[in-house]
């Protein structure tokens, strides 16, 4: 089995920043793109960031300059730092990423969410 743990969300003002990390564990044989997807009360899914092994990123038009996605394999985990955070930004994130299991194949697996609010 493999698990993807988020943290760090939470009430922020307009302005401020979080930092939000994803933990991968379980039977891992390798990773490959990790990202943050969001969704909005009433809104659609959508990708915030991501990044490949190879630490290459894409971001969203209305974060680019303002949200820094980065990774750490060897442990195993993936941070969005959010910065001058408005309240549009305010959603459920939910960490992502492509993992090949030991002695299996690729799978997408989802972290559980973590909520930010930025309101003040």
């Amino acid at each position: 089995q493999v698990q993807l743990v988020e943290s760090g969300g939470g009430l922020v003002q307009p302005g401020g920043s979080l930092r939000l990390s994803c933990a991968a564990s379980g039977r891992i044989f390798s990773i490959y793109n990790m990202g943050w997807y969001r969704r909005a009360p009433g809104n659609q899914r959508e990708l915030v960031a991501v990044i490949t092994t190879g630490g290459s990123t894409n971001y969203l038009d209305s974060v680019k300059g303002r949200f820094t996605i980065s990774r750490d394999n060897a442990k195993k985990m993936v941070y969005l730092e959010m910065n001058s955070l408005k309240p549009q930004d305010s959603a459920d994130y939910y960490c992502n990423a492509q993992i090949r299991v030991i002695g299996g194949q690729i799978y997408d697996y989802w972290g559980q969410g973590t909520q930010v609010t930025v309101s003040s």
